[in-house]
């Protein structure tokens, strides 16, 4: 029976250890629960090689990306980019990142985050694919270089939104996409998300779980795991819907229709 959502997951990272034990019954449960689509994260070489492999398991329902993380902006070389380009001519691999800055963490020396995110830029440039961006507490950098080279790239998304509404419009002048995450469930950190989602225009809002990361904390019924999975992307769907007073089932269409666009997907 197919079920009546039909909702794209851009950003879930499936390849995660916590995974291991259960990741074929995750991805059921999310094409059960009506997210036929995911889009598996690589966040380095090595994480974009596995979310490849894990892709080819699930054909025309997993997608990947490649890239590397800002936390691991240090080991970015030649070899990196080399790897990453080769990997990015798989059909199955629909965009470059996750890329961008991350000052929050700062695992990384900035000069090392903003190299690996402007060879990656370039990469995208290259190949015309799709950017797939992160950025946390560095809108100001981050933004100056994505504006230096935002004529030259295709489409891009600045996922996991979690910024101000000057950051957003900011992105939105850019032409970029917005992935809202399950951010806008948390009480505590999230609400001023509330107010800005309805800022956001209908072709350029996307949808993600970050999973296993940011599980809703209003989450009806509770699920006992800390682990956030795909199959909770409906309740983010619901919560986004809510605050954009629109049903649902509209930004359901919206969202998946946007990221089909995106990533070029069937």
């Amino acid at each position: 029976m197919k079920h009546e959502l039909d909702l794209v997951d851009i950003g879930c990272n499936l390849t995660h250890d916590s995974f291991d034990k259960d990741r074929e019954q995750v991805i059921r449960h999310a094409i059960e629960a009506g997210v036929s689509q995911m889009v598996v994260t690589g966040g380095s070489v090595e994480g974009s090689v596995a979310a490849l492999e894990l892709a080819k398991l699930y054909p025309n329902h997993l997608f990947a990306t490649a890239g590397v993380h800002p936390h691991h902006a240090v080991d970015y070389c030649a070899e990196t980019d080399r790897q990453l380009r080769q990997l990015l001519q798989v059909d199955e691999v629909v965009a470059v990142g996750e890329a961008g800055l991350d000052y929050f963490r700062d695992f990384c020396p900035h000069p090392a985050q903003k190299n690996a995110f402007e060879q990656q830029i370039l990469i995208a440039i290259d190949t015309q694919l799709p950017l797939f961006l992160h950025q946390r507490d560095a809108h100001a950098d981050f933004l100056a270089i994505l504006k230096s080279f935002r004529d030259q790239l295709t489409n891009v998304v600045v996922h996991c939104f979690t910024d101000t509404r000057e950051a957003l419009h900011d992105y939105l002048d850019l032409d970029c996409y917005i992935g809202i995450t399950g951010w806008i469930c948390d009480e505590r950190r999230g609400g001023h998300l509330k107010d800005l989602v309805g800022d956001i225009p209908a072709n350029r809002l996307l949808i993600e779980t970050d999973a296993p990361y940011l599980k809703p904390r209003n989450l009806r019924p509770k699920i006992k795991s800390h682990r956030n999975e795909p199959r909770v992307l409906p309740w983010i769907l619901g919560t986004v819907a809510a605050c954009r007073g629109e049903s649902p089932l509209v930004t359901a269409v919206n969202t998946s229709r946007n990221a089909r666009a995106f990533f070029s997907l069937p």
